[in-house]
């Protein structure tokens, strides 16, 4: 017969389980910001949701409106904030800046949000000096950089949402053409959140297949399923803008998964944007897949890239340098 000791011995370790209450605070109650807010109360991954907002009054009817759903969901504590409330949040997400208008590009938004980052992001850091950045203000690559700087913290904690959405989106459309579910595709964006963004078409792949032989093999052209896919991933925040003013759906829903993958530890691997040298240009912030955990997002690998991905992630990276040093003009 077994004894106590020896069944003791036997039972599986305990695994520590941190139970402190999870702080997030959001600045910028605009759109995305409200919408992450939402998105993160269903999702029950936070005790407490801070929203933060120059518009006061726009803030506190969003928390009011915020707190009505919670007895559908979950009781998560809901309050109206200023910057001086980041402090103890495990993870700060940035979304304040101008919205993009019909026409205009990522690009042209530039100056105005550096302005509004360079306001938030140091009185943050004094506040929270041990939280997450997550950036999602637009053009986010630079901004993250922009934000890193700002911060002196590592690359790892400051966090651009970067091509996250547009990888979902590359995703989604996909699998409407291939009629597949898209969790099992397995098609990455990289580069700049923009214009200059780039579908690694060489590694893509369908439970493993080959996207070129899946297509094939369902009798589908695989270059006109890849082109017309890109195109309308390249295009999608454009189309929305224009039919209903704004995007803001996608990217909260996106925000809280790059959450929920920090507060559980999961390592998953996400098309995030950090600061870094990519593509042999140093000195910038752009998306390739990163590993990302309660520590925050990391660069483990360097994906082999075919001759023209690579010649376009340069072209990719020489682009966001640019509007970087156009800061300093």
């Amino acid at each position: 017969m077994q004894s106590n000791s020896a069944r003791n011995s036997s039972k599986k370790p305990t695994i520590a389980i941190d139970l402190h209450p999870v702080k997030i605070a959001i600045v910028g109650a605009g759109n995305v910001g409200a919408s992450t807010a939402y998105a993160l109360l269903l999702s029950g991954l936070a005790a407490e949701i801070v929203l933060i907002d120059l518009n006061r009054r726009k803030a506190e009817g969003e928390v009011m409106d915020l707190n009505h759903a919670a007895p559908f969901s979950h009781q998560t504590k809901i309050t109206l904030g200023d910057l001086e409330d980041c402090s103890e949040a495990a993870i700060v997400i940035i979304t304040a800046g101008a919205n993009q208008k019909p026409g205009q590009s990522r690009l042209d938004l530039l100056r105005i949000n550096a302005k509004i980052i360079e306001d938030i992001v140091p009185k943050v850091t004094q506040m929270a000096p041990s939280t997450i950045l997550l950036i999602a203000s637009n053009p986010v690559d630079v901004l993250t950089f922009l934000s890193w700087k700002l911060s002196g913290f590592p690359p790892s904690r400051v966090i651009g949402s970067g091509t996250v959405l547009d990888t979902a989106r590359l995703r989604d459309t996909l699998g409407r053409r291939l009629d597949v579910d898209p969790s099992n595709i397995h098609a990455d964006v990289v580069g700049e959140h923009g214009d200059s963004e780039l579908p690694v078409w060489s590694r893509a792949n369908i439970s493993g297949i080959p996207l070129a032989e899946f297509s094939q093999q369902a009798g589908q052209d695989a270059k006109d399923i890849m082109k017309q896919s890109f195109q309308d991933t390249r295009n999608a925040a454009y189309e929305i803008i224009k039919l209903k003013g704004m995007t803001d759906y996608g990217i909260s829903a996106g925000l809280v998964r790059i959450v929920e993958t920090i507060l559980r530890n999961e390592n998953t691997l996400m098309t995030v944007s950090t600061a870094g040298t990519f593509a042999g240009v140093s000195e910038i912030a752009l998306s390739m897949p990163k590993k990302v955990n309660r520590t925050g997002a990391h660069h483990v690998i360097d994906i082999k890239l075919s001759e023209e991905e690579s010649r376009e992630l340069e072209k990719s990276a020489h682009t966001i340098k640019s509007s970087i040093e156009s800061l300093k003009s």
